[in-house]
């Protein structure tokens, strides 16, 4: 790693010490310890050779470190970098794609020494993401289409956790965990509509996922409350929010381990400086403003500093987002 010039692997700050653990038990991994952990998403932009691209990679790269930076000192407790411009998606992007993710990947790292960072390329290219998090000093993938198939926009999905931890391991990257979402948004599952939400994060987590991501129907759908208890139920491995997370409805996820947080227009550039996000003022250009004395009353069971931390970013994702 040190020859190419990219960050070493880094053990993050949520990493907690591997201590002995029973016979048959992995040990906690990234999260596994947390409550309602907050994680951000970097959206790069349009990447080079997709048919939205207009920007230079250097320029891409300058913005999504401006972003990582703003979450880093809003405080949030994880990132992930995603190709979510790359409309529209395939199966199967090119190489320019995973070499653009590790070059932003490596420079986010490079920002954001000592967060947690994952890596996700769209659509189902958990490979590539596989060797963009090796190359690049990250900690985790979140994984489309691990357990079962589904039809998506992209078309059918097939089932990889067998190919996937094998290339996992053939390369060396077995530090890399990996987050799978289960019965993922934007798509039909119908091929799987006689296996519940719990029984597909159980036979993730019997094929080695280190986590499952629960989400809603689409972008910005609310998870179901009552499906994250079901699954929490049904597994041992950390269980992440993986969309529709606001400050009306945060309450209802606080179980979850971790809340992915995130706007599809997080790539418009910062409207505001750190400073304003530190003192939770958002632009006056914005709609509402979000004040932590307001949002604090109105939850309980968590501790000061959390929900300070959580206020912060929901702030920062209006104030990235425009809204």
């Amino acid at each position: 790693m040190a020859g190419l010039g990219l960050p070493a692997p880094l053990c993050p700050v949520l990493i907690p010490s591997l201590l002995p653990s029973p016979q048959g038990m992995r040990p906690p991994g990234l999260f596994g310890r947390l409550k309602a952990a907050v994680v951000g998403v970097v959206h790069v932009g349009a990447l080079p050779g997709t048919p939205r691209s207009s920007l230079p990679l250097t320029q891409i790269i300058d913005q999504a470190c401006q972003e990582a930076e703003a979450y880093k000192d809003a405080g949030v407790d994880g990132l992930i970098v995603e190709n979510m411009h790359d409309l529209p998606y395939t199966v199967c992007p090119g190489p320019e794609v995973t070499a653009a993710m590790t070059v932003i990947s490596a420079a986010v790292r490079q920002t954001c020494p000592h967060l947690a960072l994952g890596a996700q390329i769209l659509c189902a290219a958990n490979q590539q993401a596989i060797a963009v998090a090796l190359a690049a000093g990250l900690d985790f993938i979140r994984a489309e289409g691990f357990v079962f198939s589904h039809v998506a926009d992209e078309g059918i999905i097939n089932a990889c956790a067998g190919n996937l931890l094998r290339y996992r391991k053939q390369v060396g990257a077995e530090n890399i965990q990996i987050f799978a979402d289960i019965k993922k948004k934007h798509s039909a599952h119908a091929l799987t509509a006689d296996v519940s939400v719990a029984e597909t994060a159980s036979a993730a987590e019997l094929f080695l996922a280190d986590g499952v991501v629960l989400t809603g129907t689409a972008t910005g759908s609310p998870a179901d409350p009552q499906e994250l208890k079901e699954v929490k139920c049904a597994v041992k491995i950390p269980v992440l929010i993986g969309s529709g997370v606001t400050l009306e409805n945060v309450r209802n996820y606080l179980d979850a381990n971790a809340l992915i947080i995130a706007s599809p227009y997080s790539f418009v550039p910062l409207q505001t400086s750190i400073s304003d996000v530190k003192n939770c003022q958002v632009p006056s250009n914005t709609q509402g403003v979000i004040v932590m004395e307001t949002f604090l009353p109105k939850l309980t069971g968590c501790a000061l500093f959390d929900l300070v931390k959580l206020t912060i970013f929901l702030v920062i994702q209006s104030i990235i987002s425009g809204t």
